[in-house]
């Protein structure tokens, strides 16, 4: 079946699949995306033999197991990210270990957060940063949870294949150390060595949880080019949610097309994207 002969997406249609994934995913979908939502549902729907976006719509909507729903969330949701994106992040992360983690006890591992992991990028750069500082520093110990809502993007995240110019911005060193050339690979890949994989949990996670569901609270969490899919009570409460489960004194890393100017929140502003909890 081609899309051609699934037919047009109407407005109303548009509109009701606008509010599906935003009561779902908090992705609030503008005027301007109804060509792009209806590209990317094309593959979903011959798949599943579907010839009308009504009838796609009433299937997940209707199916309990909420399979499709996650499905089409992965469809109409963009992953655009790379190893050590706006590397100063990384830097501020190494100077918060080097100034106070390594020589400040703590009870358990200090806990990192990558929310919205994407494709792996963010907590592998997490990963070498803080195994590099591990070295350096044996007494600290820490875990990093990587969390997405996108099943296709977390399968990518948990196998660490890259091609080679996804790591142009890893330190050489780093490159030396946490990659391994894949044997026979045509497209001369690189995989992410295993020591460093096992160091980040992978989960399917949705941000709209409320309130998130974790026991331990986490010293960094990075949600960084999330929020601008986002509207602004979205935004606010997804922040509230953030500062619910940083420990005294952690840190809330955003990108840098993001800011919290416009929406209420108690933490601590401290440089552009860096925030912090009293």
């Amino acid at each position: 079946m081609l899309l051609e002969d699934i037919g047009d997406l109407t407005r109303e249609e548009y509109e009701l699949f606008r509010d599906l994934v935003y009561r779902a995913s908090g992705i609030s979908l503008g005027q301007q995306k109804m060509q792009l939502v209806r590209a990317r549902l094309g593959k979903r729907m011959r798949s599943g033999g579907f010839t009308s976006y009504r009838a796609y719509y009433d299937f997940v909507r209707d199916d309990r197991s909420g399979q499709e729903l996650t499905q089409l969330i992965d469809a109409i949701s963009t992953n655009t990210t790379h190893l050590f994106r706006e590397h100063q992040h990384f830097t501020f992360l190494r100077g918060v270990v080097q100034s106070g983690w390594s020589g400040r006890p703590q009870p358990g591992p200090r806990r990192i957060w990558s929310a919205g992991c994407s494709s792996g990028e963010e907590p592998y750069s997490i990963a070498m940063v803080m195994d590099d500082l591990q070295h350096r520093h044996p007494g600290m110990q820490y875990k990093i949870l990587a969390t997405d809502i996108s099943t296709r993007m977390l399968e990518r995240a948990r196998t660490g294949v890259y091609a080679a110019q996804a790591l142009a911005n890893v330190p050489a060193e780093f490159k030396r150390r946490y990659f391994t050339r894949i044997r026979d690979d045509a497209q001369g890949r690189l995989h992410v060595v295993p020591a460093l994989r096992q160091r980040i949990r992978f989960a399917l996670f949705n941000l709209m949880v409320a309130p998130f569901p974790f026991r331990n609270g986490f010293d960094v969490i990075f949600c960084r080019n999330v929020m601008i899919y986002f509207d602004r009570p979205t935004q606010q409460a997804l922040v509230a949610r953030f500062a619910a489960v940083l420990n005294p004194g952690g840190y809330l890393l955003i990108g840098h097309s993001e800011s919290l100017n416009s929406i209420a929140h108690t933490l601590s502003y401290m440089m552009p994207t860096v925030y912090r909890k009293p």
